[in-house]
C-alpha cells in the first residue's frame, strides 16, 4: 500500500484498556525486549498520552507520551511489523508532538537505540537533535547492554505550524 493511501485509511484515537491485547501483540513482535503488559497498563492508568492508529479496525501502531513541568518524553513509538515505511510512524510522532504542545510542553525528549537507524532518521527528519548518550541503557541480545542516544527538540509555536497535517 502506498504511503499516502495508508495514511488516508488509518485513523488515530486515544488508547483504551481494551486495546492492550492488540498493542502487546505488536510490542512483542516488534521488540526483542518488549514492555510488559503491566507497564503498558500502568502508563494508561497514570494518564499518559497513549494513542493508537487503526486501519480497518486493526491497530497498526501506537505511541506513549508523558508530559510534566513543561517537558514531554516520547516513551514508546511503534508501527506494527509489516507496516513500516507507510508513514504511520511519522504521523504518530506528529500527533504526539501536538499533544505535547497542547499539554504545555516546550521541549520533547526521547531515547533511541543506535542500532535503530530507521527510527533515528525519522526523529532527525522531524526536528530532533542528539543531545547525549545514556551508557548501557538498553538490554542487548548478547546479555550485554546498548547505549541510548538521547534526542530532544524544542516545541516552538511555529514548529507545530510547519508540520504537515495529520
Amino acid at each position: 500500500m502506498a504511503a499516502p493511501e495508508a495514511l488516508r485509511d488509518a485513523s488515530l484515537r486515544p488508547m483504551r484498556e481494551a486495546d492492550l491485547d492488540a498493542v502487546m501483540r505488536i510490542e512483542e513482535q516488534a521488540y526483542p525486549f518488549p514492555w510488559t503488559r503491566g507497564i503498558m497498563r500502568d502508563c494508561l492508568h497514570a494518564g499518559y498520552a497513549m494513542w493508537v492508529q487503526e486501519r480497518a479496525g486493526e491497530i497498526v501502531g501506537y505511541g506513549v507520551l508523558s508530559i510534566a513541568v513543561g517537558e514531554a518524553h516520547v516513551l514508546n513509538l511503534c508501527t506494527a511489523p509489516g507496516h513500516e515505511g507507510e508513514g504511520l510512524g511519522r504521523r504518530m510522532l506528529q500527533a504526539l508532538l501536538r499533544v505535547a504542545r497542547g499539554g504545555g510542553a516546550q521541549r520533547v525528549f526521547l531515547e533511541v537505540r543506535p542500532s535503530n537507524p530507521r527510527a533515528i532518521a525519522l526523529y532527525e527528519r522531524s526536528g530532533f537533535n542528539e543531545i547525549g548518550r545514556r551508557p548501557r541503557y538498553y538490554p542487548a541480545a548478547d546479555h550485554g547492554r546498548e547505549d541510548a542516544i538521547v534526542m530532544a527538540m524544542e516545541l516552538l509555536g511555529d514548529d507545530i505550524a510547519k508540520m504537515p497535517p495529520l
